[in-house]
């Protein structure tokens, strides 16, 4: 991993150095990544977003969001977890987003998981495991950041007990970083203070 540390961007501003290199990377850094997201909805979708970067560039998922988002009925519960067959097939189909059928099987599998749990138990289970911010020193450069944590790991095997698929420890640290739980902006990056 390198060990770059924040990096001037386009405006001056001292950014995590992956950020740079599009302008949708800039703004999902700036306006998203690392914000709190709640709601069982909003983190499905994040879930699932994060299952379907898996062994990809978060660029790929990021630039196809809004195929997925309407390929996923807005990535609402309920509505996913109704998915037929037929829309199986739709999806397998569909170059707006990653026909991985692994990937799709998986997040027809995992609404239909969800759907049982009552309102807000999704977001309760994911957030039991952020870890104090005070136990955690902003990172320096990228080499700081890990891939894994042990709360990432607890969540994994939380997710995977409750009956969720493609919620490996890689992932689930990545949901984290994404939702908010912690904050890996690097200590001299402009969005580590921002609201």
């Amino acid at each position: 991993m390198t060990t770059a540390a924040a990096v001037a961007g386009p405006d001056g501003a001292l950014r995590c150095p992956w950020a740079l290199s599009t302008d949708d990377y800039v703004a999902y850094h700036d306006e998203e990544w690392g914000r709190p997201v709640h709601g069982d909805d909003a983190l499905f979708e994040r879930l699932s977003l994060e299952a379907f970067q898996s062994g990809l560039s978060w660029i790929t998922i990021l630039r196809r969001r809004p195929g997925f988002r309407a390929a996923f009925a807005g990535f609402r519960i309920e509505k996913v977890a109704a998915f037929t067959d037929t829309d199986r097939e739709r999806l397998l189909a569909d170059p707006g987003i990653i026909r991985n059928r692994a990937k799709i099987d998986a997040t027809l599998a995992n609404a239909r998981v969800l759907a049982d749990w009552a309102e807000g138990d999704l977001d309760e289970l994911i957030w039991s495991h952020a870890p104090d911010p005070a136990t955690r020193p902003a990172p320096r450069t990228l080499a700081d950041v890990p891939a894994v944590t042990p709360e990432s790991t607890a969540l994994s095997k939380a997710l995977k007990q409750r009956g969720l698929r493609f919620v490996g420890p890689t992932t689930a640290y990545a949901l984290m970083q994404a939702c908010g739980l912690v904050d890996d902006h690097l200590a001299a990056c402009v969005a580590r203070s921002a609201p």
